[in-house]
């Protein structure tokens, strides 16, 4: 018997409604998407049926079965004919891992209004969570089967790959961005859009650091899959173009060299996509993150930011206070979001966002 399977689509709910009034219940899927792995593997059939190729592109839902070895492999398949069979108009995934709730959701609900048909969203969550105020409707249903995901351990690329991989399963994705619950963009919607889909590289942080904390991570181990000087360090926030984002996830050579020899103080969210890019694809990456963080104070993580932090200046100097490269020229648009915002820093972003960042209130 035929077997069809899931794949995934943005649920847009404008903003612009009176109403939105949450199921009194739980979703059919919720339980399903956050214990989906817990059981043994099965591809299952879809819950309805499949009629038109259409139904097969934008997918429902997000709820399906399969494991991560299913996932993975379904997200990888190709096409070998460039030309779409329809009118395809490209959208930006934004993928969020997250260690619960939304708290700077409003922000983004402000960001995403009016622009639907032009994005995806997917939420990681830790399995089980259960959010105790109702979901912003953006968000609303966007969970993906998740696994613990810790940081600085394999889990977190397999997080990372796991949300690519849903992603992937709509084929209108064509640029996908990490985001966390602490990161706010600091554009609007249409310039941050326009900016990636015109984009002919990707914006994946990638360089050689001669470093203890970089070079000095490097496992003899690794050879000869990887080499000293295949090694690379970067942000774990990145932003790639559909073509990287499935060979990020198909990728069965290197991965587990990095799972087995890049272990603390070898931090692998650091390692593995920006060596595994530069290897694979160097010409379609930028070696660059379009996600801003404050390194200044030292240590291992960046700096926080919290509500008396946030003015106009402060968004500015991130906007507009650099120079980068952008399609071969040089430009001072080189980051589009930014993080770690504390949820105190909501309510003077909400004040500031429709004059400066031009969202729509």
């Amino acid at each position: 018997m035929s077997k069809r399977y899931l794949v995934s689509e943005d649920y847009s709910h404008s903003p612009q409604s009176a109403t939105f009034t949450l199921p009194s219940s739980r979703s059919p899927c919720s339980y399903f998407l956050c214990s989906s792995f817990l059981s043994p593997p099965s591809l299952q059939p879809l819950r309805f049926p499949i009629t038109s190729l259409r139904d097969w592109l934008t997918p429902k839902e997000l709820c399906h079965s399969m494991n991560d070895k299913e996932l993975l492999w379904r997200a990888s398949m190709v096409p070998h004919i460039d030309e779409y069979p329809y009118n395809r108009t490209p959208k930006v995934a934004f993928m969020f891992l997250t260690r619960g709730s939304l708290p700077l959701a409003p922000l983004w609900e402000m960001f995403f209004k009016g622009h639907e048909g032009l994005y995806s969203i997917y939420l990681h969550r830790p399995p089980g969570f259960t959010n105790k105020h109702p979901e912003s409707p953006v968000f609303y249903e966007r969970q993906i089967p998740s696994k613990p995901a810790e940081w600085g351990r394999a889990t977190m690329i397999d997080a990372e790959r796991r949300l690519l991989a849903n992603a992937l399963l709509d084929f209108s994705n064509e640029r996908f961005v990490l985001l966390s619950e602490t990161c706010i963009p600091v554009f609007n919607f249409s310039t941050i859009y326009n900016y990636l889909t015109n984009s002919n590289q990707s914006f994946l942080g990638s360089f050689d650091d001669p470093r203890h904390t970089g070079r000095g991570r490097y496992n003899k181990k690794m050879r000869p899959a990887v080499t000293l000087s295949d090694w690379r360090k970067g942000s774990q926030w990145f932003e790639v173009h559909r073509k990287v984002a499935i060979e990020m996830i198909s990728d069965v050579k290197y991965h587990p060299v990095f799972r087995d020899h890049c272990r603390p103080p070898c931090y692998m969210d650091e390692h593995y996509f920006p060596t595994l890019v530069t290897k694979i694809l160097p010409e379609m990456n930028s070696n660059r993150s379009i996600t801003w963080v404050d390194w200044s104070g030292g240590g291992s993580h960046p700096r926080r930011f919290v509500r008396k932090d946030v003015s106009e200046a402060f968004l500015n100097q991130i906007r507009n206070g650099f120079k980068c490269t952008y399609n071969g020229g040089i430009t001072s648009v080189c980051f589009l979001f930014a993080r770690k915002f504390h949820p105190s820093t909501l309510d003077p972003l909400l004040r500031i966002a429709p004059g400066l960042l031009g969202f729509r209130s």
